[in-house]
Parts: structure tokens; C-alpha cells; sequence
């Protein structure tokens, strides 16, 4: 039972988040679900089977949709019940690769975030770091320490 509880409660959250983000999931002609399938290279037939509550989305289907709606895989996992918030460290936990030792963002792991493809990444960087200020580290405000 607590699966098809997963399931139910995983599916609502997932709509939401995909109406959030522009995709047309409502209408039949809406394009939405095949808009949403492509973008994060995914079949059609996964989308519709989450949506119809018929079954949970494969760890790589879940890796791929949590990138395309911007959400970090460690919700996913949490919110579709196939681990727990105990099992999984936070992200304060570890320093994410990719942030310097103070703890600021590099212009990799940026792109990483944001989605730009590996192919272009690098392009990436070598224009975003011409708007860094001298010593090309971006002036962030330090960390509050509570």
C-alpha cells in the first residue's frame, strides 16, 4: 500500500512541478508531454505511465526529468519514497564538486547546474569568466555562520 501512496503523493508533486514549468500536460494536443519526453530524452510512454499513476519513473528517467525541471535528484528520490532524507546526506553535508574550498561557485559546476550541455561547457566558462572581476572570482557576499 505504501507504494501506491508513493506513487499517488510522487505524481501529484511531479505535475505541479511540470505545469511549472511551462510544459502543456492538460490538453491532448497540448504537446506537453512529448515536449517534456524529448527534452530530457526520455520516452513519451514513461511520462504518460507516471502521470497515470500506472508506475515510478526508473532512477535514470528520474535523473534525467529532475535536470530538465531544475529540481536536485536527492528530492526526487526523496518525494517518490525510494529513499529516505536519513539516507541521503544533505547537501550541506559535502562540499558538492565543483565549489571552492570557501565554498563559492565555480564557473563549471554554474554550467553544470544551469543544464548547458557538456559540448559547450567550456565555451561557457571562457565567456562567462571575461565578466568576473579581477582574480576571477566572483564577488559573493561571505557566508553567514550561524
Amino acid at each position: 500500500m505504501a507504494a501506491a501512496q508513493d506513487l499517488e503523493g510522487f505524481a501529484s508533486w511531479i505535475e505541479g512541478l511540470i505545469r511549472e514549468r511551462g510544459y502543456d500536460i492538460d490538453s491532448p494536443r497540448g504537446g506537453g508531454k512529448s515536449r517534456l519526453a524529448d527534452a530530457a530524452g526520455v520516452h513519451r510512454a514513461a511520462i504518460t505511465r507516471l502521470l497515470r499513476r500506472h508506475s515510478m519513473p526508473d532512477l535514470e528517467t528520474m535523473r534525467r526529468l529532475a535536470r530538465v525541471l531544475r529540481v536536485p535528484v536527492r528530492e526526487m528520490l526523496i518525494r517518490s519514497g525510494q529513499l529516505t532524507a536519513e539516507e541521503l546526506p544533505p547537501a550541506s553535508a559535502a562540499q558538492p564538486p565543483g565549489e571552492g574550498a570557501d565554498g563559492t561557485l565555480t564557473l563549471r559546476r554554474a554550467a553544470e547546474l544551469l543544464g548547458i550541455p557538456v559540448e559547450q561547457r567550456e565555451m561557457f566558462v571562457r565567456v562567462a569568466g571575461q565578466f568576473l572581476p579581477e582574480g576571477g572570482r566572483p564577488e559573493v557576499p561571505a557566508r553567514r555562520r550561524a
